[in-house]
């Protein structure tokens, strides 16, 4: 069975190969701990899900999550790509303005937005801001009518439509039992709904949810599009607003095992669109925008995180420890979600792989583990191990635990890998550190003796 993802190679030298660039020149030349991400595959996912929605649906709209991995080389990619973008704080925001990104193709989410946040957001003229609570209605009304513009700003109310997806708990977000939106069952959804409208400042232009990520079961879609259907009948019945956007979120999972099983983008993003025009079709109610927000599902494949291996340690008759160069700071999820992850050595690509070791980290935990019971090649110090699937929520999650500098991103297409993100470096891990005068002047000796 191929041990490898379908849009990697192995080449002539048994290497890894990714987009035409062999990972182990990647690695000699910008090092290691490396993030690379194949630019060729983040772009087909881009065009399969903008293809795929509008085969399932006549009006749509594709949003990047910008959480999933943002930086100023990925806002670019996805303007070319004529995505719109998801962003939940005002450094996401800054980064998209910062690539020129059109800010009216914004949507700002959050669900505890500071006043800073919305003002930055309503100077920059994004384009929808995504209430998440009855206080930022008010909140955000305020500050609208303080900009002493007659423009409204135009704004989506977050549901919590009390769906639970087969996901970890951890990534589940549209339980009833949540922190973000509303809750459609027992009114505070429409509380949200008569708030906004009663509003002069605030244009509502529909609804949003987002139930969670790493969802395998597109049935989850199906039963959500179902539950606010019946809600946008209500709220019209009850006011009178007819919703021109319905934004489902995103959430679609990834390959990071084989056991995952999960359809391809264009058909998954298709098969959401056509669940959403069967629940419509029978309705008296005019077809809303939909709009999806995937990330992790555009750039997670994507990515392959490159380690050096060093010190390899066997416990006879216990375990072997593969010990790498990064860890828990450059990949957090193992030990939030119990992630799993599979992964090659990247120098014996083409080798059967023959020993079960554990991969660990090099921070002082005993939780930094990467992988636990992995077969490879015979690993030896100074080999390169590829982890895949690690394009989302891995550099954006990134630490400086240890004070361990974060790695470097490379975008690799065509044979040609370029540095989108530097290594930080020792100088700006203390660039933000400030000492008191007191503790840099020499006490008085009866002091220092006392």
């Amino acid at each position: 069975m191929r041990n490898i993802p379908e849009h990697f190679q192995i080449n002539s030298q048994g290497h890894l190969e990714v987009s035409g660039c062999d990972t182990i020149e990647l690695a000699r030349k910008f090092g290691t701990p490396l993030y690379v991400l194949d630019e060729t595959r983040i772009r087909q996912n881009c065009r399969d899900y903008v293809a795929g929605l509008a085969e399932g649906y006549p009006d749509t709209q594709v949003c990047y999550a910008g959480k999933a991995f943002l930086c100023r080389a990925i806002c670019c990619l996805m303007q070319q790509e004529g995505l719109g973008l998801d962003v939940v704080s005002g450094g996401e925001l800054f980064t998209a303005l910062k690539a020129g990104f059109p800010p009216e193709d914004i949507y700002f989410h959050g669900n505890n937005k500071s006043r800073q946040e919305l003002e930055f957001a309503l100077q920059s003229g994004v384009g929808c801001l995504v209430i998440d609570g009855l206080h930022e209605v008010e909140l955000l009304a305020g500050l609208t009518r303080a900009t002493g513009t007659e423009k409204r700003q135009r704004v989506l109310l977050r549901l919590a439509p009390g769906v639970e997806p087969h996901t970890h708990v951890y990534t589940q977000t549209g339980q009833e039992d949540s922190k973000f939106g509303l809750a459609i069952n027992g009114g505070q959804a429409l509380a949200g709904v008569k708030a906004v409208l009663n509003s002069p400042h605030l244009e509502l232009t529909g609804f949003h949810v987002h139930i969670g990520s790493q969802i395998l079961d597109l049935a989850s879609y199906g039963v959500t599009a179902g539950i606010l259907a019946r809600f946008l009948a209500e709220v019209r019945a009850e006011t009178g607003f007819t919703a021109k956007v319905l934004n489902l979120g995103g959430g679609l999972g990834i390959r990071y095992t084989r056991d995952d099983k999960l359809l391809p983008v264009r058909e998954a993003a298709g098969r959401i669109g056509q669940m959403v025009r069967e629940v419509f079709s029978p309705l008296d109610y005019p077809w809303p925008k939909l709009v999806l927000e995937p990330g992790r599902s555009i750039v997670g494949d994507a990515g392959v995180t490159l380690y050096t291996i060093g010190n390899i340690k066997t416990i006879p008759g216990i375990r072997k420890y593969v010990m790498v160069d990064g860890g828990m700071p450059d990949n957090p999820r193992v030990a939030l979600y119990q992630a799993v992850y599979e992964a090659v050595i990247a120098n014996k690509a083409g080798r059967p792989a023959k020993e079960a070791v554990t991969v660990a980290g090099k921070t002082c935990e005993s939780g930094d583990i990467l992988i636990r019971d992995i077969p490879l090649a015979v690993p030896e110090s100074g080999d390169i191990l590829a982890v895949f699937s690690t394009g989302a929520y891995t550099y954006s999650m990134a630490s400086n635990y240890n004070r361990l500098p974060r790695p470097a991103v490379v975008l690799v297409a065509n044979g040609q890998g370029d540095l989108i993100v530097a290594r930080e470096t020792y100088e700006q891990i203390v660039a933000n550190d400030l000492v008191p005068p007191r503790l840099c002047a020499e006490e008085p000796r009866e002091a220092a003796e006392g």
